[in-house]
């Protein structure tokens, strides 16, 4: 089954609703995912022969009409499905992103009902959808619960407000929970104050300096850690 065929399937039980169906709009939600992959091919930046950037940021153009209708798809949901479809696909090709995959909708006047145009950029945020290999990352990787998260950016939040860089749902996590620094002597990992604290291999602490292997809980959520590859050993083979 590809990518487009369990995008839809996803979409389809979401919104109760068989998209095959006739409604007020030409354009169905696989035909904005298969825009959003072309508009990623298109894009494509290598920076070297282990590393191809892809914008992460896409802005989906629809007419009054299209954008009723999505709204009545519900939007954000549809956004958030997109958002993954890329990042499934992204990986598939090993591309690489610099910051959180963000899709969102905007009614532009002047198109006509069933055409759209995509708007794509590349904005660095302090995490990024990681690798399905932990270890081929050349940036510092957490994996929580399954998500895998690149640490892009100096300083991570995570908690359970929407503050937080990495959001998780779970009532043991304080809103501004743990931060995560990367730093020229390491990853350190510090407690920001939380209620339930942090554990690192089971032992409380404020902070720790993390290696590779680590595991984290913080309330009743499991973190991995992963180092990632270094500048160093991604050159030693040449």
């Amino acid at each position: 089954m590809s990518f487009l065929d369990k995008f839809e399937q996803r979409v389809e039980r979401a919104v109760n609703s068989t998209f095959s169906k006739v409604f007020r709009s030409d354009i169905k939600p696989v035909d904005l995912a298969t825009a959003l992959r072309r508009e990623v091919d298109d894009r494509a930046a290598v920076f070297d022969r282990s590393r191809t950037v892809v914008p992460n940021d896409f802005t989906i153009e629809l007419s009054q009409a299209d954008f009723e209708q999505v709204e009545s798809w519900g939007a954000e949901m549809l956004a958030d499905e997109l958002a993954v479809n890329v990042t499934e696909y992204a990986a598939s090709q090993h591309y690489a992103f610099v910051g959180p995959v963000v899709v969102s909708f905007e009614l532009t006047e002047g198109l006509e009902t069933g055409h759209f145009t995509v708007r794509s950029s590349t904005l660095r945020g302090n995490v990024a959808p990681g690798p399905a290999d932990p270890r081929s990352s050349r940036h510092p990787l957490l994996d929580i619960d399954g998500q895998r998260y690149l640490l892009t950016g100096p300083v991570t939040i995570i908690g359970r407000g929407s503050e937080a860089d990495i959001v998780v749902d779970d009532p043991g996590v304080s809103r501004r929970h743990l931060e995560i620094s990367v730093t020229p002597q390491g990853v350190i990992a510090t407690d920001l104050g939380s209620t339930n604290g942090l554990y690192v291999e089971g032992h409380q602490v404020p902070a720790a300096t993390l290696l590779d292997g680590n595991s984290l809980t913080i309330g009743r959520t499991r973190i991995m850690f992963w180092s990632g590859v270094t500048d160093d050993s991604s050159r030693g083979d040449r």
